[in-house]
């Protein structure tokens, strides 16, 4: 599971945020699917330029994760490495592409559970509920003392 920062909470919700408001989703175009979007997020690379370089390879994103080489100096090799400096590991982004993450999954309601991975609302509600689940397990990580000292700073600020 990714490892929960603030930085890739913001990814995630960011992309959830851009995905809601974009009509730039689909689900067969590498730099505009579930992964890709995020990875334009992570990256700071267009659609195009993202797409371009899994064609470099073959396959989906799936597939070109199990074919990962950190040291293949292929571009998408060197994408998939930002992301996973991010804070991602290979299955995050497997889980991405499905929306088949049981862990996300669990901590919907009963009723979003079921979810496409090909319907851009359902990525939405995946990538809210992922950051919402990596904050909270942030925040249980963080030492009280420090959450304390935090709000005290806040409040002798304010």
């Amino acid at each position: 599971m990714a490892k929960p920062t603030p930085s890739l909470i913001q990814a995630l919700r960011a992309t959830a945020g851009k995905l809601a408001k974009s009509s730039q989703y689909q689900w067969g175009h590498m730099g505009s699917c579930n992964c890709g979007h995020l990875a334009q997020e992570l990256t700071r690379l267009k659609p195009s330029e993202i797409h371009q370089r899994a064609m470099e390879k073959y396959g989906d994103w799936n597939e070109q994760l199990n074919d990962y080489c950190p040291t293949s100096g292929l571009l998408m090799d060197d994408l998939i490495t930002q992301m996973l400096e991010a804070g991602l590991d290979t299955d995050d982004l497997k889980h991405l592409e499905k929306l088949s993450d049981t862990e996300v999954l669990r901590s919907l309601p009963p009723h979003q559970r079921f979810l496409k991975h090909n319907v851009r609302d359902h990525v939405v509600l995946y990538l809210n509920a992922w950051a919402a689940m990596l904050e909270t397990k942030w925040a249980d990580q963080q030492p009280l003392n420090a959450l304390f000292q935090t709000e005290k700073k806040v409040t002798v600020e304010s």
